[in-house]
């Protein structure tokens, strides 16, 4: 939670801004302030070991690099240290030469750290801090996040608060950065929210004595939903961790997420570089859990090669899924302006098996995955397979308003499979989009926010499990229906049937419909009530029978509102007009 002291230290952090205004534009000061921010927390976490790490240097200067690097390792207590003489303070003091030591002073850490520093391309900044034409501010802005009023040492700040300091310099950097719809930055309570979704029920992970569970977010941005999963498991059981894995197409972010997570004590190389779609640097393996909230309305044109190739393999790769039905029927792809079913898919491949303790899900999507594709389609097919799997076990409908970049209604959707008895077969709709409270100042496109209670009390009603205005509990077979194709014969003028050379009667083109039959109702019976009456000679080629699923989320929470009795209206329109009246004689006077 963001207290005084976090944000006392993120804003004295990010006045640094008032150095870089002029040679840069605000929505580009995080490309500087992150990355000191990274290095002053790494700079003050190595400052207690700093003379001994140069003592071994000097005393082993023959011992091979692995084995210094473990030895440092073991000195520094961490999974990094720098061998400088210089620390980030003391570079201040050789004014003259700032440039240059302060390039070899990144240099000198460890190959994690540099890997980091690397996505963020920190040498270009400090090239551009330096360069003349822009002030040559590189000196004030170093004396700025070395001032004494902004203390990270460990000692000062724990790990969690770093993090939240850190998550509210992105929060800001985020804001002022022009992002597209469907790549924003998840607001902390809607990450709180899903995570909780994630642990509720679990007694293992949750009274279990050091349980190990993995997490793994393959759209993980700056890391955010992967840090709070790991805070809310401290929070509920101190015994068990997490160990945390991520992919990230945008080298910025991808620095932001190592940075996060190697400050906090996790393994930076779980978090890797690349783009999901095209090219899964986690391919083989499975996870815990599963939490991402992917980009939609996101073309993948330029992945399509790659994805077809995983396609061929079937259910080996992870693009199968959308294929399961439709055998020698063709490719079945979603449409190209849309990526996010294909990170569902990504999710969904990486389940452990039951036998391995299964996995849970809990994934951002727009209302797009709900109902698009007809039937036989690639995300009706998806949909089916996670149906017919049992493995949907709640859809979560979030308030509008709640995130910065976009105001559009949003779902969670929460798969399992491993689902508590009282939930096989079913699926739980749970309408929380009046679950807000108006914020003070808007944040861009974000009005609301989701208070602690209210997280709560949503997560109360998915784990009860039982049926109320906003809770509506289904079997997985309401949201199935056959697709039938109705033909009627073809006839001539006089109302004689036509047929083919071979004595078959032939189908007029013209006539040939399709239906939608709920699978709960029997097509035969459906056909003879509802069809027939109406048109005698119609009849069903089963052949083409096509199986579908969709989630009519919004019309299971309709409410039908009464239009006003008229007279009211009326009486309305009276008062309106007495009110112009009065208003144009003030105006015109009584000419």
């Amino acid at each position: 939670m963001i207290n005084g002291k976090i944000q006392n230290n993120a804003n004295l952090i990010w006045s640094i801004a008032d150095v870089l205004t002029g040679a840069y534009k605000p929505h580009e000061y995080g490309k500087v302030i992150l990355p000191l921010t990274v290095i002053k927390r790494f700079d003050c976490i190595l400052e207690s070991t700093h003379d001994q790490v140069l003592e071994k240097l000097s005393k082993n200067t023959s011992m091979s690099p692995s084995n210094l690097d473990v030895l440092l390792k073991r000195t520094t207590k961490h999974q990094f240290y720098n061998t400088s003489k210089y620390t980030f303070r003391s570079l201040l003091d050789d004014a003259p030469n700032l440039k240059e030591n302060l390039i070899k002073y990144l240099e000198s850490f460890s190959p994690e750290v540099q890997g980091i520093l690397k996505y963020y391309e920190f040498n270009v900044q400090i090239d551009k801090l330096a360069n003349p034409d822009n002030g040559n501010i590189l000196f004030a802005v170093l004396e700025k996040i070395n001032d004494s009023k902004i203390d990270l040492h460990p000692n000062k700040i724990s790990n969690i608060e770093m993090g939240y300091i850190f998550e509210e310099l992105i929060r800001k950097f985020s804001e002022s950065y022009a992002e597209e719809a469907g790549q924003h930055y998840t607001p902390r309570e809607v990450i709180k929210l899903m995570v909780n979704l994630l642990f509720s029920d679990d007694d293992e992970i949750l009274s279990g004595d050091s349980k190990i569970k993995t997490i793994y977010d393959p759209a993980c941005g700056t890391g955010g939903m992967l840090t709070v999963a790991t805070e809310t498991l401290a929070e509920l059981n101190s015994t068990s961790r997490l160990e945390l894995f991520g992919q990230e197409l945008n080298e910025e972010t991808v620095a932001i997420a190592k940075s996060d997570v190697l400050i906090k004590g996790f393994k930076s190389e779980n978090i890797r570089h690349g783009n999901t779609l095209s090219n899964d640097t986690f391919r083989g393996s499975s996870f815990d859990y599963i939490i991402s909230n992917p980009p939609f309305g996101r073309e993948w044109k330029k992945e399509k090669d790659a994805i077809l190739e995983e396609y061929r393999d079937g259910f080996a790769g992870r693009f199968g899924i959308y294929n399961a039905f439709n055998t020698g029927k063709g490719d079945k792809f979603p449409d190209v302006s849309d990526s996010q079913t294909l990170f569902l898919a990504t999710a969904v491949s990486k389940m452990k098996d039951i036998k391995d303790g299964g996995s849970r899900i809990a994934i951002i999507h727009n209302g797009s995955p709900l109902f698009s594709g007809d039937a036989g389609s690639a995300v009706s097919n998806l949909r089916r397979y996670l149906f017919e799997n049992d493995l949907i076990e709640a859809i979560v409908q979030l308030p509008n308003d709640i995130f910065y970049n976009t105001g559009i209604t949003v779902y969670i959707w929460v798969l399992s499979n491993k689902k508590p008895l009282i939930k096989k077969g079913r699926v739980q709709l749970i309408d929380a989009s009046n679950y807000y409270e108006k914020l003070r100042k808007n944040l861009g496109n974000k009005r609301v926010e989701i208070s602690e209670n209210q997280i709560g009390e949503i997560t109360r009603i998915f784990a009860e499990f039982s049926s109320s205005e906003i809770s509506k509990i289904f079997n997985n077979i309401d949201f199935g229906y056959t697709k039938i194709t109705i033909s009627q014969p073809l006839k001539d003028e006089k109302g004689n049937l036509i047929r083919n050379k071979n004595g078959v009667t032939e189908i007029d083109k013209d006539k040939v419909d399709t239906e939608n039959i709920p699978l709960v109702r029997d097509i035969e019976e459906y056909f003879e009530n509802e069809i027939l009456p109406f048109v005698p000679d119609a009849f069903i080629d089963r052949s083409k029978d096509v199986i579908g699923y969709e989630i009519p989320f919004t019309r299971h929470f309709y409410k039908f509102v009464p239009p006003r009795d008229s007279s009211v209206i009326f009486d309305e329109i009276k008062d309106l007009e007495k009110e112009e009246e009065l208003l144009m004689k003030e105006l015109f006077g009584n000419e």
